[in-house]
């Protein structure tokens, strides 16, 4: 093996996996309906949790295989202590070029300039209606002021881009995406819709809507154009004509993307989770904590990587990923 070829993760389908979405917590302090049930408690114990360390340690070695995008993720990420801390460590790494955050924002507001001095590059904020009530209805708590907040903030900490998430269900109304376009234009932001997926029980019963007819419609208002930029992520963004608006459409129900799949997953107790619509795993938290070498750590990560499923089957098995999504990492 050449050493080029020993800085790539290649799958055995021939997809090069160069971005984790690393888990810091499956806590949240909300109840988004398509993702964590009310009452839910069977939380990870904290003795369980990979520390700051370990997560250093297995991003070292994504990074040596030749892993550059790292989206830390949750639960809610910023109920993790300290997270400027680990931002920190990670920015340091060696190949590590870009750290971004997914966040519901209801603490960013308080977080975002340190994020920002410790490295932190992007953040993606969940945001899925600019109606108090609505979203309140969705995520369980009426923190849209909040989130509005932690918006403004990432946009004062000179966060570029900073991204909009908004879950597309068979609810979300052409007046709640309008209010978003609408906002996002005047502020800047990148909007990126996304099918529900039958993660857990609350994503089935929430249901998936197809974002095509969505899709064309928009393209048509605001004489979209598809762009030549691609990030990490699954997303395939459209521009407006005259450059003030771009927005993503992720679409794993209605028009997946699995050939071109570069990423997996680690939760927050060091399990790798090779897709996101199968139940393919492999434990990294043991060989950590059995004295596992750098070397070993790395051939465990290649031994993952080359488990990693062809596709999802979402379509065809709905009712077969029964973890509830914030247990694998956003």
């Amino acid at each position: 093996m050449t050493q080029s070829e020993n800085k790539q993760l290649i799958d055995s389908f021939d997809r090069q996996i160069n971005y984790v979405r690393l888990s810091v917590t499956d806590r949240c302090d909300l109840r988004c309906n398509y993702c964590m049930p009310v009452g839910f408690k069977n939380y990870e114990e904290p003795k369980d949790w990979l520390t700051f360390d370990e997560i250093e340690r297995v991003i070292k070695a994504f990074a040596d295989l030749g892993v550059g995008s790292i989206r830390v993720t949750g639960g809610e990420p910023l109920l993790r202590k300290n997270l400027p801390t680990l931002i920190a460590k990670l920015s340091a790494l060696d190949g590590v070029d870009d750290i971004s955050l997914s966040t519901n924002a209801t603490r960013l507001s308080e977080y975002a300039l340190d994020l920002k001095k410790a490295g932190l590059s992007r953040v993606n904020v969940s945001l899925d209606s600019l109606d108090a009530q609505r979203f309140a209805n969705i995520c369980g708590r009426d923190v849209l002021e909040r989130v509005l907040e932690g918006l403004a903030a990432a946009k004062k900490a000179d966060f570029n881009p900073v991204k909009i998430n908004t879950v597309y269900s068979p609810d979300t109304t052409d007046l709640e995406i309008d209010r978003l376009v609408a906002y996002c234009i005047e502020n800047q932001f990148v909007l990126r819709l996304i099918e529900v997926m039958p993660v857990g029980d609350t994503g089935r019963n929430v249901g998936s809507k197809s974002l095509q007819e969505t899709k064309n419609r928009l393209s048509t208002q605001f004489n979209l154009i598809d762009s030549i930029e691609r990030g990490p992520g699954p997303a395939s963004y459209m521009v407006s004509a005259n450059n003030q608006f771009k927005i993503g459409f992720i679409t794993p129900m209605s028009k997946h993307f699995c050939a071109s799949c570069n990423r997996v997953r680690l939760s927050v107790n060091g399990t790798l989770y090779l897709c996101l619509g199968q139940n393919d795993k492999y434990e990294l938290r043991p060989l950590l904590r059995e004295g596992a070498s750098d070397n070993e750590l790395k051939d465990a990560i290649r031994t993952a990587v080359n488990m990693k499923p062809e596709r999802h089957e979402f379509n065809e098995s709905p009712t077969k990923i029964i973890r509830v999504m914030a247990r694998t990492g956003g």
